[in-house]
């Protein structure tokens, strides 16, 4: 083990829990008197673009993208999971021409008040349902990867322990439960009290401290390696193309497929299937990930929440594009790092782990210099607390707005705000049960990657949401309550069968009954990549709701709500009547 002095542990230490009592106490003060719902959710709209875009980067790089995609770097040995982006700027460009505007005319509270202007109060309430489910878990999976690291730093400064990421490690759930507790505790304190303001200002402070965190751990690997030649003589396909770019077809990907499909000569319908079958390809990058920003962004009120806090529809569409292109460096910068750390470990494999979801946790904790590593801890507890605080901010309002005020209309808007805050603490719960279910999977099989974990949750619920918002923007009197629910059940079906989670559900439950076979998909059908999930699932519901007809009177009642809207009516309870 490495002589760690006592003094330097105590000068991380020190740096983390001054983080911890600054963002807390920020949240607290910059959250003060929200006194309306409309403050709780909104910030009254008047937060400044900037701030926008800092909350949404915050919100979207999450611990499980910190850790992650290093991770995922050290996986592939190459940059190309950062293609990804390319569909992150093009989706956020589609949401910023096609849903914003709608959502700023009708002044939405969530974005499901639209689907009930549109469709009816049906059409809210199912897709509402499916984002709080869909967020819940997504975010309670994250909140695994922090504690991680937190269990790990409490042995390293308090115990004094050495620090191992090897299977076994950490054999109990308890450890990891008290860390999330402990992680979630102080993220609810602020979010509860001070709702949106509270998360996005406090966002700020925490985006840019996990950038830089990210940019000091590039600089001390480099250190580490012996520079920027010994790192291209280490990962010698960072000097040629296949380094960045990843076309989908290259002969190891297609012999990989051919062994695992028992194919001896390739066709069209297979090069679709490879396609269908990879993770990060250019076509996937183009397409897949387009589609499935378009799905967070114009659909999952925990991302599209801080949008609605701009003035105006414009301010809120520079913040959104500038966070995209934001993305393009940190994504890059945080793939970078698990390649640099593919170098480092082939020159002193002393601290490599077991598992590749831990290369950067290893390194942070047991090879960086004192000062160094308390500040990138911090910055791993910010990305966490950011997108954590904006998930339970906007479960909150969901369930409040389109689920609470419905059944006690006419109250007064502290008593909404109570209830907001009420709805904080339940998700907080929530997360904190989803996140122990996880932490027990993952010390039983430590080789599960997180970010197809949590981008595959996502993506199982947030397609067939976005063919929903589809239907209501792109046609004119297409879809209906009943067809809403016919269609979005049929693309979370279709998503289901695709993803394979019905033969991993059958293979799990099966011992169970007594049945020692095993479930395997049919040859014929695709096997889909997560990348692909929102795909599927918009296009299925979009398909099948275009079979069904908008009554009349609904169109007619959404022609009325939106010129009361343009006139300035403001009234909270409008469109939840």
């Amino acid at each position: 083990m490495q002589n760690r002095p006592a003094v330097g542990l105590l000068v991380d230490g020190l740096i983390i829990v001054l983080y911890f009592v600054a963002i807390v106490s920020i949240g607290l003060y910059m959250g003060r008197r929200e006194r309306s719902l409309s403050d709780f959710a909104l910030g009254g709209r008047q937060v400044p673009w900037w701030a926008v875009m800092a909350s949404i980067i915050a919100a979207e790089t999450s611990a499980a993208t910190f850790l992650g995609a290093p991770g995922e770097g050290y996986d592939k040995r190459s940059l190309a999971y950062v293609q990804l982006v390319f569909g992150v700027i093009l989706g956020r460009w589609l949401v910023a021409g096609i849903f914003l505007k709608p959502y700023y005319q009708f002044k939405v509270y969530t974005v499901y008040d639209y689907l009930a202007v549109r469709f009816g109060p049906l059409s809210r309430k199912y897709v509402s349902a499916l984002f709080l489910i869909m967020r819940t878990l997504a975010s309670g999976t994250r909140l695994f990867v922090p504690s991680l690291v937190m269990v790990l730093a409490w042995q390293l400064f308090v115990q004094g322990k050495d620090v191992h990421f090897t299977q076994g490690a950490v054999s109990s759930v308890t450890p990891y439960l008290v860390a999330i507790v402990a992680l979630t505790i102080a993220t609810c304190i602020y979010t509860a009290i001070g709702g949106i303001k509270a998360v996005i200002w406090t966002d700020v402070i925490q985006a840019t401290l996990m950038f830089g965190s990210a940019l000091v751990a590039i600089g001390t690997l480099l250190w580490h390696i012996g520079g920027w030649q010994a790192f291209l003589d280490a990962v010698p396909q960072m000097r040629t193309l296949q380094g960045y770019f990843v076309s989908g077809f290259e002969p190891e990907r297609i012999q990989a497929y051919m062994k695992e499909h028992h194919v001896s000569v390739m066709n069209a319908w297979h090069y679709v299937k490879l396609i269908l079958w990879s993770d990060y390809t250019l076509f996937s990058a183009l397409i897949g990930a387009t589609v499935g920003n378009m799905a967070a962004f114009g659909t999952d009120q925990d991302m599209v929440q801080r949008l609605l806090t701009s003035e105006t529809h414009r301010k809120a569409k520079k913040s959104l594009m500038t966070a995209a292109i934001m993305d393009l460096p940190i994504a890059a910068a945080f793939t970078f790092i698990g390649i640099l750390l593919y170098a480092y470990y082939q020159k002193d494999p002393t601290y490599k782990p077991d598992a590749t979801a831990d290369v950067f946790g290893s390194y942070i904790l047991n090879v960086m210099p004192i000062g160094v590593r308390g500040f990138v801890l911090a910055g791993v507890f910010a990305t966490a607390m950011g997108s954590l605080s904006a998930a339970l901010n906007a479960l909150a309002t969901s369930a409040t707005n389109d689920w609470y005020l419905g059944r006690f209309k006419g109250k007064s808007e502290g008593h909404y705000v109570g209830a907001a805050r009420f709805f904080t603490v339940l998700f907080a719960i929530l997360m904190i049960v989803v996140a122990g279910v996880f932490a027990y999977a993952k010390v039983n099989h430590p080789e599960v990657r997180i970010i197809p974990v949590v981008l595959g949750i996502a993506g199982f619920i947030l397609g067939p949401m976005l063919g929903v918002f589809l239907l209501g923007m792109l046609t004119k009197n297409r879809g209906s309550d009943r067809g809403n629910l016919i269609a979005v059940t049929c693309g979370l079906f279709a998503t289901v069968v695709l993803g394979e989670m019905h033969i991993m559900v059958a293979n799990t439950v099966a011992p169970w009954f007594g049945y020692t076979g095993e479930f395997v998909r049919p040859d014929w059908l695709p096997k889909v990549s997560f990348t692909w999930f929102a795909l599927v699932g918009a296009v299925v519901v979009f398909l099948v709701g275009l079979l069904f007809r908008t009554p009349e009177p609904v169109l007619q009642e959404a022609e009325r709500r939106l010129k009361q809207a343009e006139a300035g009516d403001d009234r909270p309870l409008d469109l939840r009547d």
